[in-house]
């Protein structure tokens, strides 16, 4: 069967423009532009449509997402068992989280106690699972498995106190490199404070801390555009002074 961007835009539950934003992009060609001009769509452009759908909702970028469907070495059938699996772990996030809110109401109503590890056992998890489908298969090549399942065990062995800490540090790392990039020096107290925060942030998420794992780490928000993002929400080049900063702190390279 074959469609036009309007019927596909209707049968995926997405805009037209959207549909033509793929198309621009080249993450989604149509099959072919009949004698009126229209894009045409068939099979083989619903199967990629359905998988690029798939992606967007665990997360990755658009970018990402086009070097993985036009990879010669794609292989649907693989994504789609990979696909599966994601699935799962996020009905089982879902669960956790469900169940955490029922343990919660029933605690409001008398009928049970519940520890204040009990009670943050959800959003711990959610954030593990949020960081393995963002981030996962980038940090386990560089770091290995067994260090990033130990940094996930640490997390997971919080108590609701070191929880909240390691929340806090986040947001003092933050408001202290905004106010260290007025000056623009990686070198200055407030860089290095940044830097500071930002080890014992990583010591508390990993369990332990290494220089040179810390300023790989550092050089990994400046390579990958989702930890770019992250730290130049509010101002571009952020993540670069914040690895400079860290390089300094390490003293791992000039």
């Amino acid at each position: 069967m074959e469609y036009t961007v309007q019927k596909l835009g209707n049968l995926a539950g997405i805009s037209t423009r959207t549909l033509r934003y793929y198309d621009e992009i080249g993450i989604l060609k149509p099959a072919r532009i009949n004698s009126s001009g229209y894009r045409i769509y068939g099979k083989g452009e619903v199967d990629r449509l359905q998988q690029i759908l798939f992606y967007r909702e665990l997360g990755l970028s658009l970018d990402s997402i086009k070097d993985i469907v036009t990879a010669p070495s794609f292989d649907r059938e693989n994504a789609l068992r990979e696909h599966r699996v994601k699935l799962l772990e996020k009905r089982a996030q879902l669960d956790v989280l469900i169940a955490n809110v029922d343990k919660t109401i029933a605690l409001t109503e008398g009928r049970i106690n519940m520890t204040d590890k009990e009670k943050f056992e959800g959003f711990k998890q959610k954030m593990i699972e949020d960081n393995e489908s963002k981030y996962g298969q980038e940090v386990r090549k560089k770091y290995g498995n067994e260090a990033v399942d130990r940094s996930n065990q640490a997390l997971k062995n919080m108590s609701k106190e070191e929880y909240d800490k390691m929340i806090e540090l986040e947001k003092q790392i933050k408001l202290t490199l905004e106010e260290a990039l007025k000056n623009g020096d990686p070198a200055s107290e407030l860089a290095q404070k940044s830097a500071d925060l930002h080890k014992q942030w990583i010591t508390m998420c990993w369990g332990h801390y290494n220089k040179e794992a810390h300023a790989g780490l550092a050089q990994m928000y400046v390579d990958d555009e989702r930890f770019t993002a992250y730290y130049d929400e509010k101002q571009k080049g952020t993540a670069a002074f914040l690895r400079d900063a860290i390089f300094i702190y390490t003293g791992t390279k000039e």
